[in-house]
């Protein structure tokens, strides 16, 4: 193992390696990345893969649209296959309020370049055969949406750093980050495969891109970070005919955000994948994340996404009469306000934050190449305001940041409209 470098990525999920192989890009060659256990790990292992541009802040939006556009970049430099399916996306509004929403978003993104079109009901119901059209007003299509292979593209990040000079250390466990006399950062390892001490690198920087550890890569140097992990499920559903129908005329089914439902739905094999983003969410581990926690899944709980699910089939008639395959519930991070911890530290010079970046698929390519310009140059070369770790002060204490993230995660696909307590959201 080195014991020198000029910077250690503290984390192997797609957040971590995107940090990892944008360095490199940028000319710094001489940067490693730990991971405790192996790549993808956490949180990144079981996501669903969904990538889509939509976002309440449009320079956020705009960096998701650099982290699509860049997969095939990554996928040709690293001979990796990143599984992707562009299939491009609809969202649909099941009330005019929700429609005007759209509207806005569409003016916004073609100002930002975006490529987004606004579509009646029927033209949504050609692009979505699956939808009910009596529950909807109108969409939007976004051509830059699909999924991707979570591990395809975490390691294709990995292996274009390695290829660059980057070097990657897994089972290598990050047990204490300390200063060292010249003003760099000591970082301390522990080989988990052999139980033994692995030795300390010295670096000039540091970047926490410990995903569900952020919290305790944090503590490691007296912060504590405003993040909180919650359960979010998803279901796998069994062949559907109207699928396989759509696929023999038309090819792989689109995307589609359901805002009436709090539902994203997507084509997985012959069958459905259905998330939703429920009313009532479960935080997870909410004081510390279990060192031993891996590639875990949690018990399923149905019962709490009943609600939405109830919603989904009546949007969906089709989901109605499939069988359920699987259920995936696994922990992911989140900030208060939904959008990633990212830059530096105050009172830490060398001590960069890549947390809470609760969309990877959509985000890891933005928040890597920020960082990296950020690292490197001194500015990340973007506004990423809504994304800057200094947005939160002290008042981002464990019970603000329990409150609001929950919070946010209740409303993640509701209009928060100005002066009122309430948001409009009906079927």
């Amino acid at each position: 193992m080195k014991t020198d470098a000029r910077v250690v990525v503290v984390g192997g999920g797609v957040v971590g390696a995107s940090v990892l192989y944008h360095l490199t890009k940028a000319g710094w060659t001489d940067v490693v990345l730990v991971e405790r256990t192996e790549l993808t790990a956490g949180s990144t292992w079981h996501s669903a893969g969904g990538m889509h541009t939509l976002n309440g802040d449009p320079n956020v939006a705009a960096l998701r649209r650099y982290t699509i556009d860049q997969y095939a970049e990554i996928e040709e430099v690293s001979g990796q296959d990143c599984g992707i399916h562009l299939t491009g996306g609809v969202m649909l509004a099941d009330t005019e309020q929700r429609m005007d929403w759209l509207r806005m978003a569409h003016a916004r993104g073609r100002y930002l370049g975006m490529e987004t079109e606004l579509l009646s009901v029927a033209e949504a119901k050609q692009l979505i055969p699956l939808i009910d059209e009596r529950c909807f007003v109108g969409a939007m299509y976004d051509p830059h949406e699909g999924h991707v292979d979570p591990a395809g593209v975490t390691h294709a990040y990995a292996k274009a750093a390695r290829l660059a000079g980057a070097e990657v250390y897994r089972n290598t466990w990050v047990r204490e980050i300390n200063r060292a006399r010249d003003g760099g950062w000591n970082v301390h390892t522990y080989d988990t495969a052999s139980g033994d001490e692995s030795g300390v690198i010295h670096c000039e920087h540091v970047v926490n891109a410990g995903g569900l550890w952020a919290r305790e890569v944090g503590r490691m140097v007296g912060l504590d970070l405003p993040v909180l992990a919650m359960e979010h499920q998803y279901l796998l559903t069994e062949d559907v005919e109207a699928v396989a129908q759509h696929n023999r005329e038309h090819g792989e089914m689109m995307h589609c955000i359901d805002f009436g439902g709090e539902i994203y739905l997507r084509q997985e094999g012959g069958g459905l994948l259905l998330g939703t983003y429920e009313r009532n969410g479960e935080p997870w581990s909410p004081h510390q994340t279990p060192w031993d926690f891996s590639m875990r899944l949690l018990a399923p709980d149905l019962d709490r996404i009943a609600p939405s699910l109830e919603v989904g089939f009546e949007h969906f008639p089709a989901i109605r009469e499939a069988g359920i395959k699987q259920v995936v519930n696994g922990p992911f991070t989140f900030a208060p306000d939904g959008n990633p911890l990212l830059g530096p530290l105050l009172g830490l010079p060398g001590y960069w934050s890549a947390c809470a970046v609760m969309a990877g698929l959509s985000q890891g390519g933005g928040v890597g190449v920020a960082l990296a310009n950020w690292i490197t140059d001194g500015d990340p070369g973007f506004d990423v305001w809504g994304m800057d770790v200094a947005r939160f002060g002290d008042f981002a204490t464990p019970q603000y940041t329990n409150v609001k993230v929950q919070e946010n995660y209740s409303r993640r696909f509701r209009i928060r409209f100005p002066t009122s307590a309430t948001c409009i959201n009906s079927c």
